[in-house]
Protein backbone atom coordinates (compact mmCIF):
# COMPACT_ATOMS: atom_id res chain seq x y z
CA UNK A 1 0.00 0.00 0.00
CA UNK A 2 1.47 3.36 -0.75
CA UNK A 3 3.60 2.38 -3.74
CA UNK A 4 3.83 4.67 -6.22
CA UNK A 5 4.89 3.73 -10.27
CA UNK A 6 6.39 5.86 -13.02
CA UNK A 7 6.69 4.90 -16.47
CA UNK A 8 9.46 5.74 -19.33
CA UNK A 9 9.52 4.45 -23.25
CA UNK A 10 11.65 1.97 -24.70
CA UNK A 11 14.21 3.01 -27.20
CA UNK A 12 13.90 1.06 -30.46
CA UNK A 13 17.98 -0.45 -31.54
CA UNK A 14 19.12 0.52 -28.06
CA UNK A 15 19.12 -1.08 -24.44
CA UNK A 16 17.67 1.96 -22.67
CA UNK A 17 14.34 3.78 -21.46
CA UNK A 18 13.39 7.44 -21.57
CA UNK A 19 12.16 7.86 -18.67
CA UNK A 20 9.44 10.63 -18.04
CA UNK A 21 11.01 13.51 -16.52
CA UNK A 22 7.87 14.28 -14.83
CA UNK A 23 6.95 11.13 -13.26
CA UNK A 24 3.69 10.52 -15.28
CA UNK A 25 1.36 7.96 -13.72
CA UNK A 26 1.31 4.63 -15.83
CA UNK A 27 -2.69 4.57 -15.78
CA UNK A 28 -3.13 8.10 -17.35
CA UNK A 29 -2.08 5.81 -20.73
CA UNK A 30 -5.76 4.32 -20.40
CA UNK A 31 -8.02 6.34 -22.86
CA UNK A 32 -10.96 8.13 -20.84
CA UNK A 33 -13.10 5.83 -22.61
CA UNK A 34 -12.65 2.39 -20.66
CA UNK A 35 -11.40 4.16 -17.21
CA UNK A 36 -14.17 3.38 -15.62
CA UNK A 37 -13.59 -0.43 -16.42
CA UNK A 38 -10.58 -0.58 -15.25
CA UNK A 39 -11.25 1.66 -12.25
CA UNK A 40 -14.40 -0.80 -10.97
CA UNK A 41 -11.91 -3.70 -11.62
CA UNK A 42 -8.75 -2.35 -9.84
CA UNK A 43 -11.02 -1.73 -6.52
CA UNK A 44 -12.90 -4.85 -6.87
CA UNK A 45 -9.83 -6.84 -6.79
CA UNK A 46 -8.48 -4.46 -3.58
CA UNK A 47 -8.59 -5.18 0.01
CA UNK A 48 -7.92 -1.17 0.57
CA UNK A 49 -10.45 1.41 2.12
CA UNK A 50 -9.30 3.61 -0.63
CA UNK A 51 -10.62 3.33 -4.48
CA UNK A 52 -8.41 3.81 -7.27
CA UNK A 53 -9.87 7.03 -9.21
CA UNK A 54 -7.80 7.93 -12.91
CA UNK A 55 -7.93 11.99 -13.06
CA UNK A 56 -5.56 13.35 -15.57
CA UNK A 57 -3.68 13.54 -18.96
CA UNK A 58 -0.05 12.63 -19.75
CA UNK A 59 2.32 15.34 -19.65
CA UNK A 60 3.65 16.53 -22.89
CA UNK A 61 6.58 14.24 -22.98
CA UNK A 62 4.61 11.41 -22.69
CA UNK A 63 2.43 12.35 -25.01
CA UNK A 64 4.95 13.16 -27.50
CA UNK A 65 6.02 9.73 -27.59
CA UNK A 66 2.36 7.69 -27.13
CA UNK A 67 1.42 9.75 -30.18
CA UNK A 68 4.92 8.67 -32.02
CA UNK A 69 4.14 4.72 -31.27
CA UNK A 70 0.58 5.08 -32.35
CA UNK A 71 1.61 6.26 -35.47
CA UNK A 72 4.62 3.68 -35.96
CA UNK A 73 1.94 1.25 -35.18
CA UNK A 74 -1.03 2.66 -37.11
CA UNK A 75 -3.15 3.03 -34.60
CA UNK A 76 -2.51 -0.36 -32.40
CA UNK A 77 -2.71 0.98 -28.78
CA UNK A 78 -1.72 -2.54 -27.85
CA UNK A 79 1.60 -2.14 -29.45
CA UNK A 80 2.51 1.43 -28.17
CA UNK A 81 2.05 0.51 -24.84
CA UNK A 82 3.88 -2.11 -25.04
CA UNK A 83 6.91 0.05 -25.53
CA UNK A 84 6.15 1.28 -22.03
CA UNK A 85 7.91 0.13 -19.58
CA UNK A 86 7.16 1.03 -15.43
CA UNK A 87 8.86 0.83 -12.55
CA UNK A 88 8.62 2.37 -8.92
CA UNK A 89 8.91 5.16 -7.94
CA UNK A 90 11.01 6.26 -5.02
CA UNK A 91 10.84 9.75 -3.67
CA UNK A 92 14.37 11.78 -2.83
CA UNK A 93 14.90 15.27 -2.05
CA UNK A 94 18.14 14.88 -2.71
CA UNK A 95 17.92 13.71 -6.05
CA UNK A 96 14.62 16.22 -6.73
CA UNK A 97 12.67 13.01 -7.52
CA UNK A 98 9.13 13.80 -5.90
CA UNK A 99 10.23 16.52 -3.78
CA UNK A 100 10.64 20.10 -4.91
CA UNK A 101 11.56 23.08 -2.78
CA UNK A 102 11.33 26.83 -3.93
CA UNK A 103 12.20 29.58 -1.99
CA UNK A 104 12.66 33.63 -2.75
CA UNK A 105 15.56 35.03 -4.38
CA UNK A 106 16.40 38.88 -6.04
CA UNK A 107 13.50 39.15 -8.42
CA UNK A 108 15.60 39.85 -11.20
CA UNK A 109 17.65 36.56 -10.83
CA UNK A 110 14.25 34.81 -10.72
CA UNK A 111 11.21 34.01 -13.24
CA UNK A 112 8.61 31.32 -13.49
CA UNK A 113 11.29 29.04 -15.41
CA UNK A 114 12.39 27.75 -11.71
CA UNK A 115 8.94 26.38 -11.18
CA UNK A 116 7.49 24.91 -14.98
CA UNK A 117 11.01 24.26 -16.81
CA UNK A 118 12.86 25.77 -19.25
CA UNK A 119 13.56 25.03 -23.32
CA UNK A 120 16.97 22.65 -23.83
CA UNK A 121 18.25 25.39 -26.54
CA UNK A 122 21.29 22.79 -27.01
CA UNK A 123 18.51 20.43 -28.34
CA UNK A 124 16.52 22.87 -30.52
CA UNK A 125 19.16 21.98 -33.39
CA UNK A 126 18.45 18.25 -33.08
CA UNK A 127 15.13 18.24 -33.29
CA UNK A 128 14.47 21.34 -35.21
CA UNK A 129 11.42 23.14 -32.85
CA UNK A 130 11.84 24.66 -29.57
CA UNK A 131 8.04 23.30 -28.81
CA UNK A 132 9.24 19.84 -29.31
CA UNK A 133 9.02 17.86 -25.63
CA UNK A 134 12.16 16.56 -26.09
CA UNK A 135 14.20 19.85 -26.45
CA UNK A 136 12.25 21.13 -23.57
CA UNK A 137 13.57 20.54 -19.75
CA UNK A 138 10.73 19.55 -17.49
CA UNK A 139 13.02 20.35 -14.64
CA UNK A 140 11.33 22.75 -12.79
CA UNK A 141 9.97 22.47 -8.83
CA UNK A 142 6.64 21.96 -10.04
CA UNK A 143 7.58 19.69 -12.56
CA UNK A 144 9.55 17.11 -10.30
CA UNK A 145 7.46 17.27 -7.35
CA UNK A 146 4.62 15.20 -9.40
CA UNK A 147 3.19 13.09 -7.72
CA UNK A 148 4.90 13.99 -4.60
CA UNK A 149 5.49 17.37 -2.50
CA UNK A 150 6.50 20.78 -3.18
CA UNK A 151 7.66 23.48 -0.49
CA UNK A 152 7.98 27.27 -0.95
CA UNK A 153 10.24 28.75 1.41
CA UNK A 154 8.51 31.61 2.77
CA UNK A 155 5.53 31.52 0.04
CA UNK A 156 4.83 35.36 0.48
CA UNK A 157 7.79 36.69 0.17
CA UNK A 158 7.68 35.51 -3.41
CA UNK A 159 6.51 38.36 -6.26
CA UNK A 160 3.47 38.32 -7.15
CA UNK A 161 4.02 36.95 -10.70
CA UNK A 162 5.26 33.42 -8.95
CA UNK A 163 1.57 33.62 -7.24
CA UNK A 164 -0.39 33.26 -10.72
CA UNK A 165 1.07 29.60 -11.19
CA UNK A 166 0.32 28.80 -7.43
CA UNK A 167 -3.15 29.80 -8.56
CA UNK A 168 -3.61 27.05 -11.34
CA UNK A 169 -1.54 24.66 -9.66
CA UNK A 170 -3.71 24.62 -6.52
CA UNK A 171 -7.19 24.96 -7.84
CA UNK A 172 -6.89 23.27 -11.09
CA UNK A 173 -4.02 20.94 -10.44
CA UNK A 174 -2.22 22.45 -14.07
CA UNK A 175 0.89 24.15 -14.79
CA UNK A 176 1.45 26.14 -17.83
CA UNK A 177 5.12 25.38 -18.96
CA UNK A 178 6.48 27.70 -21.94
CA UNK A 179 4.77 26.51 -25.71
CA UNK A 180 3.20 23.76 -24.47
CA UNK A 181 -0.69 23.43 -23.31
CA UNK A 182 -2.09 23.22 -19.63
CA UNK A 183 -0.11 20.16 -17.66
CA UNK A 184 -1.58 18.19 -15.29
CA UNK A 185 -0.04 17.64 -11.96
CA UNK A 186 -0.48 15.91 -8.70
CA UNK A 187 1.52 16.84 -6.09
CA UNK A 188 0.70 18.29 -2.09
CA UNK A 189 1.71 22.06 -2.38
CA UNK A 190 3.34 23.15 0.83
CA UNK A 191 3.73 27.01 2.04
CA UNK A 192 5.08 28.44 5.19
CA UNK A 193 5.52 32.07 6.41
CA UNK A 194 5.08 33.91 9.78
CA UNK A 195 2.25 35.58 11.38
CA UNK A 196 3.06 38.61 10.09
CA UNK A 197 3.14 38.09 6.52
CA UNK A 198 0.03 35.76 6.59
CA UNK A 199 -2.07 38.71 8.73
CA UNK A 200 -0.86 41.42 5.42
CA UNK A 201 -2.30 38.74 3.11
CA UNK A 202 -5.24 38.26 5.09
CA UNK A 203 -5.88 42.08 4.86
CA UNK A 204 -4.38 42.34 0.89
CA UNK A 205 -7.90 42.85 -0.94
CA UNK A 206 -6.03 42.29 -4.33
CA UNK A 207 -4.70 38.62 -2.72
CA UNK A 208 -8.45 37.41 -2.49
CA UNK A 209 -8.15 34.33 -5.14
CA UNK A 210 -4.84 33.31 -3.01
CA UNK A 211 -6.74 33.47 -0.28
CA UNK A 212 -9.33 31.22 -1.15
CA UNK A 213 -7.31 28.68 -2.31
CA UNK A 214 -5.10 28.63 0.82
CA UNK A 215 -5.83 26.55 4.04
CA UNK A 216 -3.90 27.61 7.00
CA UNK A 217 -2.34 24.81 9.38
CA UNK A 218 -0.78 27.00 12.69
CA UNK A 219 2.78 24.94 13.36
CA UNK A 220 3.40 26.16 17.43
CA UNK A 221 6.56 25.85 18.73
CA UNK A 222 7.06 22.41 21.05
CA UNK A 223 4.97 22.61 23.97
CA UNK A 224 6.88 18.73 25.02
CA UNK A 225 9.84 19.24 26.57
CA UNK A 226 11.40 16.03 26.09
CA UNK A 227 11.00 17.03 22.48
CA UNK A 228 12.97 20.36 22.99
CA UNK A 229 15.76 19.28 24.53
CA UNK A 230 16.09 17.20 21.55
CA UNK A 231 16.43 20.40 19.60
CA UNK A 232 19.22 21.71 21.20
CA UNK A 233 20.82 17.92 21.30
CA UNK A 234 21.32 17.38 18.15
CA UNK A 235 23.85 20.37 17.97
CA UNK A 236 25.43 20.15 21.81
CA UNK A 237 26.40 16.61 22.58
CA UNK A 238 29.36 15.20 23.57
CA UNK A 239 30.75 14.56 19.54
CA UNK A 240 29.76 17.99 18.19
CA UNK A 241 30.97 20.12 21.61
CA UNK A 242 34.39 19.08 21.90
CA UNK A 243 37.02 19.94 24.90
CA UNK A 244 34.17 21.36 26.75
CA UNK A 245 31.90 20.07 29.37
CA UNK A 246 27.72 20.45 28.98
CA UNK A 247 27.19 19.63 32.95
CA UNK A 248 23.94 17.39 33.25
CA UNK A 249 20.44 19.48 33.18
CA UNK A 250 22.55 21.99 31.30
CA UNK A 251 20.53 22.10 28.02
CA UNK A 252 17.01 20.65 29.92
CA UNK A 253 17.38 23.90 32.01
CA UNK A 254 17.40 25.62 28.86
CA UNK A 255 14.77 23.93 27.19
CA UNK A 256 12.33 23.78 29.95
CA UNK A 257 12.65 28.09 30.45
CA UNK A 258 11.91 27.84 26.70
CA UNK A 259 8.82 26.15 26.79
CA UNK A 260 7.19 27.78 29.90
CA UNK A 261 7.81 31.02 27.62
CA UNK A 262 4.73 29.51 25.16
CA UNK A 263 2.56 27.77 27.76
CA UNK A 264 -0.26 29.77 28.75
CA UNK A 265 -1.09 30.00 32.41
CA UNK A 266 -3.56 27.24 33.81
CA UNK A 267 -6.78 29.11 34.38
CA UNK A 268 -7.17 25.72 37.40
CA UNK A 269 -5.51 28.09 40.33
CA UNK A 270 -4.12 24.79 41.74
CA UNK A 271 -2.05 24.07 38.94
CA UNK A 272 1.25 25.85 38.35
CA UNK A 273 3.22 26.81 34.93
CA UNK A 274 5.52 24.40 35.58
CA UNK A 275 3.54 21.48 36.84
CA UNK A 276 1.45 21.81 33.42
CA UNK A 277 4.71 21.71 31.41
CA UNK A 278 5.46 18.19 33.43
CA UNK A 279 2.16 17.01 32.59
CA UNK A 280 2.17 17.66 28.91
CA UNK A 281 5.94 15.97 29.01
CA UNK A 282 3.95 12.53 29.92
CA UNK A 283 4.76 12.89 33.94
CA UNK A 284 2.07 12.10 36.35
CA UNK A 285 0.42 14.50 39.04
CA UNK A 286 -1.99 13.45 41.56
CA UNK A 287 -5.44 14.75 40.85
CA UNK A 288 -4.62 14.75 37.04
CA UNK A 289 -5.58 11.99 34.12
CA UNK A 290 -5.18 12.06 30.36
CA UNK A 291 -8.84 13.36 30.13
CA UNK A 292 -7.26 16.26 32.21
CA UNK A 293 -3.90 16.97 29.85
CA UNK A 294 -6.82 17.50 26.99
CA UNK A 295 -8.89 19.87 29.06
CA UNK A 296 -5.95 21.56 29.61
CA UNK A 297 -4.66 21.67 25.73
CA UNK A 298 -7.75 22.71 24.41
CA UNK A 299 -8.31 25.05 26.92
CA UNK A 300 -5.32 27.00 25.57
CA UNK A 301 -5.96 26.69 21.72
CA UNK A 302 -2.63 29.07 21.12
CA UNK A 303 -0.47 27.40 22.93
CA UNK A 304 3.12 27.82 20.98
CA UNK A 305 2.26 30.03 19.05
CA UNK A 306 3.89 32.94 21.31
CA UNK A 307 7.30 32.43 23.33
CA UNK A 308 10.68 32.39 22.49
CA UNK A 309 11.72 30.65 19.77
CA UNK A 310 14.93 27.23 19.90
CA UNK A 311 17.22 29.69 17.44
CA UNK A 312 17.45 32.31 20.88
CA UNK A 313 18.56 29.40 23.06
CA UNK A 314 20.56 28.24 20.67
CA UNK A 315 22.41 31.43 20.14
CA UNK A 316 22.93 31.87 24.44
CA UNK A 317 23.93 28.30 24.25
CA UNK A 318 26.76 28.50 21.99
CA UNK A 319 27.88 32.13 24.14
CA UNK A 320 28.08 30.32 26.59
CA UNK A 321 30.17 27.61 25.71
CA UNK A 322 32.43 30.63 24.09
CA UNK A 323 31.94 33.41 27.44
CA UNK A 324 34.29 31.21 29.42
CA UNK A 325 37.19 29.98 28.05
CA UNK A 326 38.59 28.97 31.42
CA UNK A 327 36.16 26.59 32.67
CA UNK A 328 36.66 23.05 31.62
CA UNK A 329 32.69 23.23 31.61
CA UNK A 330 29.57 24.69 31.16
CA UNK A 331 26.40 24.50 33.62
CA UNK A 332 22.77 25.30 33.23
CA UNK A 333 23.46 29.29 36.00
CA UNK A 334 26.11 29.90 33.19
CA UNK A 335 23.40 29.44 30.46
CA UNK A 336 20.16 31.22 32.24
CA UNK A 337 22.56 33.99 32.83
CA UNK A 338 23.01 34.25 29.38
CA UNK A 339 19.33 34.00 28.31
CA UNK A 340 18.29 36.71 30.99
CA UNK A 341 21.32 38.87 29.76
CA UNK A 342 19.79 38.56 26.37
CA UNK A 343 16.37 39.88 26.85
CA UNK A 344 16.77 43.22 26.94
CA UNK A 345 18.41 43.06 23.48
CA UNK A 346 15.95 40.41 21.75
CA UNK A 347 13.64 42.11 18.79
CA UNK A 348 10.87 40.28 19.71
CA UNK A 349 10.25 41.06 23.52
CA UNK A 350 8.97 44.68 23.18
CA UNK A 351 7.50 45.06 26.48
CA UNK A 352 8.73 45.39 29.95
CA UNK A 353 5.93 43.77 31.48
CA UNK A 354 6.72 40.67 29.12
CA UNK A 355 10.55 40.87 30.14
CA UNK A 356 9.61 40.64 33.55
CA UNK A 357 7.41 37.34 32.54
CA UNK A 358 10.44 35.56 31.15
CA UNK A 359 12.87 36.70 34.13
CA UNK A 360 10.26 35.35 36.93
CA UNK A 361 10.33 31.97 34.36
CA UNK A 362 13.88 32.23 34.71
CA UNK A 363 13.84 32.01 38.78
CA UNK A 364 11.01 28.95 38.50
CA UNK A 365 13.66 26.99 36.71
CA UNK A 366 16.36 28.28 39.01
CA UNK A 367 14.30 26.55 41.92
CA UNK A 368 13.55 23.90 40.20
CA UNK A 369 17.32 23.31 39.21
CA UNK A 370 18.16 23.23 42.95
CA UNK A 371 15.48 20.51 43.48
CA UNK A 372 17.23 18.27 40.89
CA UNK A 373 20.70 18.51 42.02
CA UNK A 374 20.04 18.60 45.98
CA UNK A 375 18.29 14.99 45.41
CA UNK A 376 21.09 14.23 42.72
CA UNK A 377 23.48 15.40 45.99
CA UNK A 378 20.85 13.33 48.30
CA UNK A 379 20.97 10.13 46.53
CA UNK A 380 24.50 10.55 45.85
CA UNK A 381 25.30 10.30 49.07
CA UNK A 382 22.61 7.66 50.37
CA UNK A 383 23.86 5.55 47.51
CA UNK A 384 25.70 3.31 50.10
CA UNK A 385 23.69 0.00 48.84
CA UNK A 386 24.89 -2.11 51.63
CA UNK A 387 23.29 0.64 54.35
CA UNK A 388 20.07 0.97 52.78
CA UNK A 389 19.52 -2.81 52.54
CA UNK A 390 20.27 -2.82 56.30
CA UNK A 391 18.15 0.25 56.97
CA UNK A 392 15.20 -1.69 54.72
CA UNK A 393 15.71 -5.01 56.45
CA UNK A 394 15.42 -3.27 59.74
CA UNK A 395 11.99 -1.27 58.05
CA UNK A 396 10.66 -4.54 57.30
CA UNK A 397 11.10 -6.43 60.37
CA UNK A 398 9.64 -3.74 62.46
CA UNK A 399 6.32 -3.74 60.25
CA UNK A 400 6.08 -6.82 59.84
CA UNK A 401 5.98 -7.64 63.35
CA UNK A 402 3.65 -3.97 63.88
CA UNK A 403 0.98 -5.74 61.27
CA UNK A 404 1.01 -8.84 63.06
CA UNK A 405 1.37 -7.49 66.69
CA UNK A 406 4.61 -9.28 67.32
CA UNK A 407 7.86 -7.76 68.87
CA UNK A 408 11.10 -8.08 67.50
CA UNK A 409 14.22 -9.63 68.74
CA UNK A 410 16.76 -7.40 69.64
CA UNK A 411 20.01 -8.72 67.84
CA UNK A 412 22.30 -7.67 70.64
CA UNK A 413 20.29 -8.17 74.06
CA UNK A 414 18.52 -11.36 72.65
CA UNK A 415 15.42 -10.25 73.95
CA UNK A 416 12.14 -9.33 72.32
CA UNK A 417 11.31 -5.52 72.40
CA UNK A 418 7.99 -3.66 70.92
CA UNK A 419 8.31 -2.23 67.17
CA UNK A 420 10.50 0.81 66.84
CA UNK A 421 7.57 3.13 65.93
CA UNK A 422 10.25 5.89 65.80
CA UNK A 423 11.95 4.03 62.82
CA UNK A 424 8.98 3.65 60.64
CA UNK A 425 7.85 6.78 61.32
CA UNK A 426 10.63 8.70 60.27
CA UNK A 427 11.25 6.49 57.08
CA UNK A 428 7.09 7.07 56.38
CA UNK A 429 7.26 10.69 56.86
CA UNK A 430 10.29 11.42 54.43
CA UNK A 431 7.01 10.56 51.33
CA UNK A 432 4.04 12.59 53.24
CA UNK A 433 2.91 9.54 54.69
CA UNK A 434 0.44 10.67 57.10
CA UNK A 435 0.13 9.49 60.71
CA UNK A 436 -3.32 8.71 60.07
CA UNK A 437 -2.19 6.38 56.69
CA UNK A 438 0.51 4.56 58.47
CA UNK A 439 -1.52 1.66 59.09
CA UNK A 440 -2.34 1.53 55.35
CA UNK A 441 0.28 2.40 54.07
CA UNK A 442 1.88 -0.70 56.01
CA UNK A 443 -0.13 -2.86 55.46
CA UNK A 444 0.47 -2.03 51.63
CA UNK A 445 4.10 -3.54 51.80
CA UNK A 446 3.37 -6.35 53.69
CA UNK A 447 0.85 -7.26 51.28
CA UNK A 448 3.07 -6.48 48.23
CA UNK A 449 5.92 -9.05 50.07
CA UNK A 450 3.27 -11.81 50.75
CA UNK A 451 2.00 -11.78 47.06
CA UNK A 452 5.73 -11.67 45.88
CA UNK A 453 6.36 -14.38 48.43
CA UNK A 454 3.32 -16.90 46.96
CA UNK A 455 5.07 -16.55 42.99
CA UNK A 456 8.34 -17.67 44.97
CA UNK A 457 9.75 -14.30 44.72
CA UNK A 458 11.67 -12.33 47.47
CA UNK A 459 10.89 -8.52 48.19
CA UNK A 460 13.43 -6.31 46.34
CA UNK A 461 13.13 -2.34 47.86
CA UNK A 462 14.10 -0.92 44.62
CA UNK A 463 11.22 -2.17 43.15
CA UNK A 464 8.60 0.04 45.09
CA UNK A 465 9.92 3.14 43.90
CA UNK A 466 8.26 5.09 47.32
CA UNK A 467 9.44 3.14 49.80
CA UNK A 468 13.00 3.32 47.86
CA UNK A 469 13.11 7.36 47.87
CA UNK A 470 12.04 6.90 51.67
CA UNK A 471 14.89 4.83 52.30
CA UNK A 472 17.51 6.73 50.81
CA UNK A 473 15.99 10.13 52.33
CA UNK A 474 16.28 8.69 55.62
CA UNK A 475 19.55 7.17 55.32
CA UNK A 476 20.77 11.02 53.54
CA UNK A 477 19.65 12.61 56.67
CA UNK A 478 21.43 10.08 58.97
CA UNK A 479 24.73 10.70 57.18
CA UNK A 480 24.23 14.18 55.77
CA UNK A 481 26.22 15.54 59.55
CA UNK A 482 28.81 13.17 58.66
CA UNK A 483 29.95 13.95 55.53
CA UNK A 484 29.41 17.60 56.54
CA UNK A 485 29.03 19.27 53.76
CA UNK A 486 28.59 22.52 54.73
CA UNK A 487 32.14 22.80 55.41
CA UNK A 488 32.38 23.09 51.68
CA UNK A 489 31.62 26.51 52.51
CA UNK A 490 33.53 27.60 54.79
CA UNK A 491 36.93 25.78 53.08
CA UNK A 492 37.89 24.28 56.00
CA UNK A 493 37.59 20.56 55.57
CA UNK A 494 39.79 17.35 57.29
CA UNK A 495 40.89 14.46 56.16
CA UNK A 496 38.09 12.03 56.97
CA UNK A 497 35.25 14.49 55.74
CA UNK A 498 37.58 15.19 52.28
CA UNK A 499 37.41 11.47 51.53
CA UNK A 500 33.65 11.26 52.14
CA UNK A 501 33.04 14.01 50.07
CA UNK A 502 35.50 12.41 47.24
CA UNK A 503 33.41 9.19 47.18
CA UNK A 504 30.07 11.08 46.43
CA UNK A 505 31.94 12.86 43.88
CA UNK A 506 33.03 9.61 42.69
CA UNK A 507 29.26 8.91 42.59
CA UNK A 508 28.21 11.66 41.07
CA UNK A 509 30.50 11.35 38.26
CA UNK A 510 29.64 7.58 37.50
CA UNK A 511 26.15 7.88 38.01
CA UNK A 512 24.92 11.09 36.86
CA UNK A 513 27.67 12.33 33.99
CA UNK A 514 29.51 14.91 35.54
CA UNK A 515 33.07 15.67 35.47
CA UNK A 516 35.30 16.52 37.83
CA UNK A 517 34.61 20.87 37.56
CA UNK A 518 31.16 20.09 37.13
CA UNK A 519 30.32 17.40 40.33
CA UNK A 520 32.28 19.81 42.52
CA UNK A 521 31.02 23.12 41.41
CA UNK A 522 26.71 21.01 42.07
CA UNK A 523 28.26 20.27 45.66
CA UNK A 524 29.57 23.50 46.73
CA UNK A 525 26.44 24.79 45.11
CA UNK A 526 24.25 22.55 47.19
CA UNK A 527 26.40 23.07 50.04
CA UNK A 528 26.04 26.41 50.12
CA UNK A 529 22.01 25.77 50.21
CA UNK A 530 22.09 23.21 53.07
CA UNK A 531 24.23 26.23 54.86
CA UNK A 532 21.08 28.75 54.64
CA UNK A 533 19.21 26.26 55.66
CA UNK A 534 16.65 25.62 52.99
CA UNK A 535 16.32 21.33 53.00
CA UNK A 536 13.25 21.74 50.88
CA UNK A 537 12.68 18.61 49.24
CA UNK A 538 12.06 18.54 45.70
CA UNK A 539 7.83 18.44 45.00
Amino acid sequence: QGALYTLGWYNDGEDNTDWCPMHEEPLHLISPRFRPEVEAHLNEASSSDFEVKITGELCPFCRYHYADRLRRYDGDWTKAVGDARVKRLLLSEKDRIGIGTFQPKDEKNQDSTELTGDINYRKIAEYGSDSDPRAFNFDGEFNIANRGVVEFVEVLKLDVAFLYDLLGASQEHKVKPKKFAQTDIDEVILGHTNEPEYRRLQNNEFMEALRDRTVKIDVPYVTRLSDEIKIYEKDYNPQTVTGKHVAPHTIKMAAMWAVLTRLEEPKNANLTRLQKLKLYDGKSLPGFTEENIKELREQAVNEGMQGISPRYVQDKISNALVAHPEAKSINPFMVLNELESGLKHHSLVTSEELRNEYRELLQVVKEEYENIVKNEVQRAIAADEAALKRLCANYIDNVKAYTQREKVKNKYTGQYDEPDERLMRSVEEKIDIADSRKDDFRREIMNYIGALAIDGKTFDYTTNERLHKALELKLFEDQKDTIKLTSLVSNVVDEETQAKIDVVKGRLIRDYGYDEESATDVLNFVASIFARGDTKESP
